[in-house]
């Protein structure tokens, strides 16, 4: 494919953001409109693993729970087009953030920060990020670190309490305006 123009329909689309964006609800709904697969980073990550995120995060540190998600993120690339659901922090690496500018089309759902507190309430506990201290604030210091990063992305949809059918008609709006990548093998 060396020197290849690939169509946003012949790549992977990749969503990215915080936690409670949405990204695995929204991803598995244009996946089904597309009539492409859908992946969940943080589930290959756990079945290559053999343990949750949690535990990983107990037992091996943040660090190597990023060296592992950057080795599956590089491997979900090579496979053919799908949509991707990536965790809230994998689009900060550099590594990651290049290999999806070079073989796929990110996209951000952008959440304000209601609507994501409310979203994690409920889940905080099985998120080591926000698992201690009060949940507004560590929130609002990812979004200071990550949207900055996050706006990097090809295509910045917003998502917030409605239903997700709209967000998943926004997404495949951008995606028939998106241009055609040059992509080097």
């Amino acid at each position: 494919m060396n020197g290849a123009r690939l169509a946003p329909s012949q790549r992977t689309i990749v969503l990215v953001g915080l936690m409670g964006a949405g990204k695995s609800s929204i991803g598995r709904r244009l996946a089904t409109r597309l009539g492409i697969p859908f992946v969940d980073a943080d589930s290959e990550i756990e079945a290559a693993a053999g343990e949750s995120i949690p535990d990983i995060f107990a037992r091996h540190g943040e660090q190597a729970f990023r060296d592992g998600e950057r080795r599956v993120i590089a491997r979900l690339l090579e496979r053919p087009p799908h949509v991707l659901a990536t965790g809230g922090g994998a689009f900060m690496d550099p590594e990651t953030r290049s290999r999806i500018a070079a073989t796929g089309i990110s996209v951000w759902l952008r959440a304000n920060i209601e609507t994501l507190v409310r979203r994690l309430e409920k889940s905080r506990t099985q998120r080591p990020l926000l698992a201690q201290g009060d949940l507004r604030e560590r929130v609002q210091e990812l979004m200071d670190q990550r949207y900055p990063t996050y706006a990097e992305a090809d295509i910045v949809i917003e998502t917030g309490e409605g239903p997700h059918e709209p967000v998943v008609d926004a997404i495949l709006a951008a995606l028939k305006d998106a241009p055609a990548k040059e992509v080097q093998a």
